[in-house]
């Protein structure tokens, strides 16, 4: 049972929408289980959103799409304020939520504070999250007017020290940890969450459990532990999947099992460490809808290239149009049948079996 997502929920329930907002966030809801539990092809409006304000960043991670061919290959730029608005004027009666982040470093958008201004202007009840790698110059000025208005700040972290910087390259863990002392005295002072997030890799599985005890010192609640989805990653097989798989890695996460239970201060909120069952077990056509920086809606975030897919341009047309358009239904076809895309070939979803699970 994932807490943080419970008390978000509390909290989103305490400022649903007033007046005629109501009933059609209610009817919307309505709509929504009713296409699910008809096995229909369509979608309601979406309850939650992600708005890649930009996919400029500061660093080269090697677990990051940027670093690969389609990422290479990408255009690249900033989220034109006004259409940030004409887009957040559409979906808010219906959002619960709302993830400021893609493919870059959200804190290098310099009117995000602006969007956050304007989305609690229209319910304060949404609940609104970043990613950011917390080491851009500034970024302690930026973040201060945010914290108590974003609800969870996740910060990218992948490792510790020496493996820390050389996962995430042009990035010093000494500055990294600073700013994570004095962010998390202000996250604890206030009512937004701090959580770290590691995309765990064969470099830094074995600091799985020392990445518990570290959160621990930083007075740090939550911690995410997810796979390194190579959907994106263009040089490395999909038989990279079977590491999870081995004994090695089983018994890192059974370390992790056992330090935690030391630690119930930090919540691990998730480990996507379980294996997918084909398409069928990718939520992604049906949630977290994605509208990248220049306004186009890719499928997912695992691969978030307009120039490889699209369904339509929300500049040009409706978001509910598009994510009912013949082209976004069929992909849906796809997936009832649980037949892979040739786009999402290589997704954890797709490429780990059933022996790759740890359970903590």
């Amino acid at each position: 049972m994932n807490i943080r997502r419970i008390k978000k929920a509390i909290q989103r329930i305490r400022k649903l929408p007033g007046g005629r907002y109501f009933f059609m966030y209610l009817a919307n809801k309505v709509l929504h289980y009713y296409l699910k539990f008809t096995g229909s092809t369509r979608v309601a409006y979406p309850s939650t959103v992600m708005l890649e304000l930009t996919n400029h960043c500061n660093l080269h991670c090697t677990t990051c799409p940027r670093e690969y061919d389609y990422g290479k290959e990408m255009n690249k730029g900033f989220m034109d304020i006004e259409k940030a608005r004409k887009i957040i004027d559409e979906l808010w009666p219906y959002l619960d939520s709302i993830g400021l982040t893609g493919m870059g470093e959200t804190f290098m958008y310099k009117e995000i504070e602006e969007i956050v201004d304007y989305i609690k202007s229209k319910n304060k009840g949404i609940i609104i999250s970043v990613s950011t790698n917390a080491v851009l110059p500034g970024f302690m000025d930026a973040v201060r007017p945010l914290v108590n208005k974003i609800d969870t700040i996740q910060v990218s972290i992948d490792g510790l020290d020496d493996v820390y910087e050389s996962i995430r390259l042009h990035a010093s863990f000494d500055f990294l940890d600073n700013n994570l002392r004095e962010l998390s005295d202000m996250c604890n002072e206030s009512k937004t969450d701090l959580m770290l997030n590691m995309v765990v890799t064969r470099e830094n599985y074995h600091l799985m459990p020392a990445m518990v005890d570290y959160a621990s010192q930083r007075a740090i609640n939550y911690l995410d532990f997810s796979t390194f989805n190579l959907a994106s990653v263009t040089n490395i097989d999909i038989s990279y999947y079977s590491f999870y798989q081995s004994e090695e890695f089983l018994n890192a996460v059974s370390r992790l099992d056992e330090i935690s239970k030391k630690h119930p201060e930090v919540y691990i909120c998730k480990h996507n460490f379980n294996p997918g069952k084909g398409f069928r077990s990718c939520p992604f056509p049906w949630s977290h809808f994605y509208i990248s920086w220049d306004t186009y809606v890719p499928p997912c975030c695992a691969k978030p290239f307009p120039k490889e897919l699209n369904f339509g341009n929300v500049s040009q047309a409706k978001l509910t149009d598009i994510l009912n358009s013949k082209s976004f239904r069929d992909f849906r076809r796809l997936w009832y049948n649980n037949e892979t895309p040739a786009f999402c070939e290589k997704c954890n979803f797709i490429g780990m079996s059933d022996k790759a699970s740890g359970q903590i």
